[in-house]
């Protein structure tokens, strides 16, 4: 006979969807003693929870999930993209606006990277945006140390293999000359650790700045160093391919693309 399952989601699942780490994250969480149950301390992920149980991580009650929500962040360059560091550095959620609820990264960008960075408030969410078969394109401004010619770049346009690892082939394109740099910008659609610096270094050049622009349809556009912005649910929702009933749209009418008219998070309209 098949046993009924229990009834509510997974544990891992319910705080995903309440914003507090992606699953896997939430797993790790789990397996450190950092989640309560009613009371009691788990130490598995296999445990269905229901709207009754009371959630507590960290020694903080878990509420209601709020709805999905996202950000555009500039990340500054000499923070790291991480919820804690174990050698004391800033992370990107220390120097976030105080008004800004718990919120996870999608995706990274290394400590001296700088540029676009998207905050979500849903597991669910972030999980999306970083599957390998969303294949969002990713732009980056790149400044690099030399005088290359365009020639230089076909083993990045045709595919790298660095120490057994396979990188996808990149748009690349050979901007201008700056005196002894040259910028570029380059598209991927994959985001392994340090991917472009380590491509760049195989080819003999060194990257000496690197700005992420845009993913997929969000834009940098001119968010200053440190803003946050928050996209349109209606936006984030058409984008995304989300239910409308999962997302309920308080704002007004506007067109459906990644238009950043409010002011960011933390500052003033502009008269």
């Amino acid at each position: 006979m098949n046993k009924t399952p229990p009834p509510g989601d997974r544990i891992a699942k319910v705080l995903a969807r309440a914003g507090i780490a992606s699953r896997r994250e939430a797993e790790r969480m789990i397996e450190a003693g950092r989640v309560a149950v009613n009371g009691k301390t788990i130490d598995s992920p296999a445990l269905n929870v229901t709207a009754k149980d009371k959630i507590v991580v960290d020694g903080k009650p878990v509420s209601e999930p709020e709805p999905s929500r996202l950000w555009l962040y500039h990340k500054p360059a000499g923070l790291v993209t991480t919820t804690r560091d174990e050698k004391g550095r800033d992370t990107i959620f220390d120097k976030l606006p105080d008004d800004i609820p718990r919120v996870m990264s999608v995706g990274r960008l290394d400590l001296n990277s700088e540029g676009l960075l998207l905050l979500t408030n849903d597991g669910g969410i972030k999980r999306k945006l970083e599957l390998p078969s969303t294949g969002w394109l990713r732009k980056y401004r790149v400044r690099i140390n030399g005088r290359p010619k365009d020639e230089n770049f076909e083993p990045l346009r045709k595919g790298l293999v660095i120490e057994g690892e396979r990188f996808q082939p990149m748009t690349v394109a050979l901007d201008r000359q700056q005196g002894a740099n040259a910028w570029l910008t380059i598209g991927l659609r994959e985001g392994k650790n340090r991917e472009i610096r380590r491509a760049i270094e195989d080819i003999g050049f060194t990257v000496n700045r690197l700005l992420r622009v845009s993913y997929g349809p969000f834009q940098l556009g001119d968010l200053k160093q440190g803003e946050v912005e928050e996209v349109r649910r209606r936006v984030m929702r058409d984008q995304l391919g989300l239910d409308s009933d999962a997302t309920p749209d308080a704002t007004p009418n506007r067109p459906s693309r990644p238009q950043r008219k409010r002011p960011p998070i933390g500052k003033k309209p502009r008269k």
